[in-house]
């Protein structure tokens, strides 16, 4: 029988790679370790900036789900030409296509720290809006002050544990063969779920990271990636797992 794999992601996000590792004959398990929430705020910050995108040189975009906030709530205003519009990644670009919204600058990884190397020679005076999670690691915003752009920080979302998902994994952690995690919040969540499960991985379990920032939150656990993906994209990570996953046979 095909091996098993655990998908962490949150549910709206999960099928592409679930169908990314069932391409590859792999069977899935999905037990969710984020769903998304309204921001502490209740979106009062993001609706201040949205009514004075003019002001704004650049608007930077470090995820999809901060992408289909930010449509939802400019409803049908226009994002001003004026504005150059930044994104961490591919999967961050094609949700500012398929909302309208043109790309103007992607980093070359999916990672904050290349996209704020790709904004340097942009930073000097400008102003900068930045469109992500509630949570999130503050170093894009301190590479370019410290640049001298002005950065704006509107939360369109912030990141929970699913607490359902205690139960689910309790049933699914005893039948996986492998683990995917695509964020450090994947890591977190799912570890405070073993936690609250009373349960611990399983020394031969394939955990499968999606890149390098993901890692690092692994290796914070005491933990090493059986494999990391080449680019930051479901279908990497998915070919990675099943390259593992067939060494392991």
């Amino acid at each position: 029988m095909a091996p098993r794999v655990l998908v962490t992601r949150a549910p709206h996000q999960a099928s592409a790679l679930g169908d990314a590792l069932a391409a590859h004959g792999l069977r899935v398990a999905s037990v969710p370790t984020i769903a998304l929430a309204p921001p502490s705020d209740e979106y009062a910050t993001l609706d201040r900036v949205l009514i004075r995108l003019d002001e704004f040189d650049w608007i930077l975009f470090t995820s999809a789900n901060a992408v289909a906030v930010f449509a939802e709530r400019l409803e049908d205003e226009a994002v001003p030409l004026t504005c150059g519009i930044a994104s961490i990644g591919a999967a961050t670009s094609k949700a500012l296509r398929d909302a309208g919204f043109p790309v103007r600058l992607q980093a070359q990884t999916a990672i904050a720290e290349s996209l704020a190397k790709s904004l340097l020679p942009h930073a000097r005076g400008a102003s900068m809006l930045l469109v992500r999670a509630e949570q999130g690691r503050d170093v894009l915003i301190e590479i370019l002050e410290e640049a001298g752009a002005e950065v704006t920080l509107a939360p369109a979302y912030r990141t929970v544990i699913p607490t359902e998902s205690v139960e689910r994994l309790k049933r699914e952690l005893p039948t996986v063969d492998a683990i995917t995690f695509t964020s450090s919040s994947s890591v977190q969540n799912l570890f405070a779920l073993l936690h609250a499960a009373g349960l611990s991985l399983p020394k031969e379990m394939v955990l499968a990271s999606i890149g390098p920032i993901t890692t690092a939150s692994l290796k914070e656990q005491g933990l090493r990636p059986t494999v990391e993906a080449r680019e930051a994209t479901v279908i990497s990570l998915a070919s990675a797992v099943a390259t593992a996953l067939r060494h392991r046979g």
